[in-house]
């Protein structure tokens, strides 16, 4: 009998020591019994192309882009899913012979994580946004596409947040004054989560081995005990921010459910099968475990 060909996957990333995408990744590919292997592949700036360019070898089945290159990787790719190309993110490339098809999970992918987790549906919800990243182009997109009542983008930078709002509006049927981009100040902040039902946080701040680790985006500010605060980062899974707000008596969901559901279905898109979820969650909870210390 002839052993089938040992195919790869890879993350692409910088830095990535954070991530448990290749444990959870991999115990679902040996879970269906997929000869496959899923490696990080920390990439500088530089080294891009090239990376993306070993992806269309015969040994490949995809990739996952995370931080900071989910939009950066669009012009290296040969074909938008019209989704990603909605979000204007790309999370997940699948090869189908010499080409290379780009697509995000990530807006699904926070969908079914808030909904499975905490029982929260998006529609007719006033929601906060801290960030204007690659993540947070695919959060404010299924906000808008469930319909909330409202969403608040909030970045440093300004711009950013507004461009991202603008390309947000061309693709969705968001109605006037539903979407707003605000400077990220603290008064400005305190102002906007007095009345809101879900707070989203999907900048790095207070993600573990960053220089931010401990600390707050939303830093002396008090949090209302009705809302619900749903920070994307995964590690450490309790952050300062889920922490301030669950001593507020505010309900809480870190972004292990979001990472593992868009894991999966990035795992359907390579293989054409759905990965066993029990498995990836069993197996992204031991590698956190390990990364603690």
């Amino acid at each position: 009998m002839v052993k089938p060909m040992l195919q790869h996957l890879f993350l692409l990333g910088h830095p990535l020591g954070h991530s448990v995408s290749p444990a959870f990744q991999q115990a679902a590919l040996d879970h269906a019994g997929i000869s496959a292997r899923y490696e990080p592949a920390d990439v500088p700036p530089q080294d891009l192309p090239t990376a993306v360019a070993r992806l269309r070898q015969p040994d490949v089945l995809g990739a996952n882009v995370t931080v900071p290159y989910k939009e950066a990787v669009m012009p290296l790719l040969d074909e938008i899913d019209g989704r990603a190309r909605a979000i204007g993110a790309v999370n997940t490339i699948v090869r189908r012979g010499r080409r290379l098809q780009g697509y995000n999970t990530d807006a699904d992918g926070f969908v079914q994580g808030l909904r499975e987790r905490t029982g929260f549906e998006l529609g007719g919800q006033r929601v906060v946004m801290l960030g204007a990243g690659g993540a947070a182009r695919a959060v404010a997109f299924a906000a808008l596409e469930s319909g909330v009542a409202s969403l608040t983008i909030f970045n440093r930078d300004l711009e950013r947040a507004r461009r991202l709002l603008n390309d947000l509006e061309q693709v969705t049927s968001v109605g006037p004054g539903i979407a707003r981009a605000m400077l990220l100040d603290t008064k400005s902040l305190a102002g906007a989560v007095v009345e809101t039902d879900l707070l989203v946080n999907a900048t790095p701040v207070g993600m573990y081995h960053t220089a931010s680790e401990g600390t707050s985006p939303a830093e002396g500010i008090v949090l209302p005990a009705s809302m619900l605060v749903y920070d994307l980062i995964y590690n450490p899974r309790q952050t300062r921010l889920l922490l301030d707000a669950a001593a507020a008596g505010a309900r809480t969901l870190d972004g292990l459910a979001m990472l593992v559901h868009q894991g999966a279905e990035a795992f359907a898109l390579w293989t054409g099968r759905q990965p066993n979820l029990e498995a990836m969650f069993r197996a992204a909870e031991a590698a956190l475990a390990g990364k603690k210390g």
